[in-house]
């Protein structure tokens, strides 16, 4: 069962997603929370799997309140989705920055926001088509910063393959099959590259990917 909890300041969004995520059998709303503040508190009182987060809200908002929660060890467990109506670059590098796990604007289709829940439950990163384009874009147009990461050059040949590729997007079964191997083995070196650039998780390392020039520039 994935336990999600829903942190959003307008009402009728929240009955929204708890209505869309509700009736799933494999999904617990466990409780909600109008403020940062008051997110804080429901996420310390419940560990959810998987935090639902606006970034627009009175008092403490979503970056900040995600930034609390990625700085408390005892809430490493918990991955934090952000959902906004806005898909401006700075909202989603901070957020990414920040250590979420993925970000999705709030006119995605139902079916893909339960799997965006899923898929971040599951450690991998979901991130938006258009929202991954625009990181793309505010990633290319800068210089690589592999000097400020020295780890890069504890990757192997492989690592730095299959880096690239979760940069583009792919899941470990697709990195499977893109470089013939199996989806245990892919598993294994995203954990690796992962560890090596101490990356949070899949989100974090596709952040360093484009930063250090690990990542196709051209895709």
């Amino acid at each position: 069962m994935i336990r999600v909890a829903l942190v959003d300041d307008q009402p009728l969004v929240r009955a929204g997603l708890r209505t869309m995520l509700g009736c799933e059998d494999d999904l617990e709303i466990v409780g909600e929370a109008a403020d940062g503040h008051q997110a804080l508190a429901l996420i310390r009182a419940t560990r959810p799997d998987v935090v639902l987060m606006d970034v627009r809200m009175p008092g403490l908002d979503g970056i900040a309140a995600l930034r609390e929660i990625t700085a408390d060890p005892g809430l490493s467990a918990v991955r934090v989705l952000i959902l906004t109506t806005f898909d401006l670059d700075e909202h989603v590098e901070d957020a990414l920055r920040a250590g979420a796990s993925g970000f999705v604007l709030k006119d995605i289709d139902p079916d893909e926001l339960v799997r965006s829940v899923r898929v971040v439950a599951a450690g991998e990163a979901w991130v938006a088509p258009s929202v991954l384009k625009r990181m793309v874009r505010s990633f290319v147009s800068r210089p690589t910063a592999a000097a400020a990461r020295p780890e890069v050059s504890t990757l192997t040949a492989r690592e730095r393959e299959v880096v690239a590729l979760v940069a583009r997007g792919l899941s470990n079964d697709e990195i499977a099959v893109a470089l013939t191997m199996s989806p245990a083995t892919a598993r294994t070196h995203v954990s690796r590259a992962m560890t090596k650039l101490r990356a949070r998780d899949r989100a974090q390392l596709v952040v360093i990917a484009y930063q250090c020039g690990l990542a196709d520039r051209d895709s």
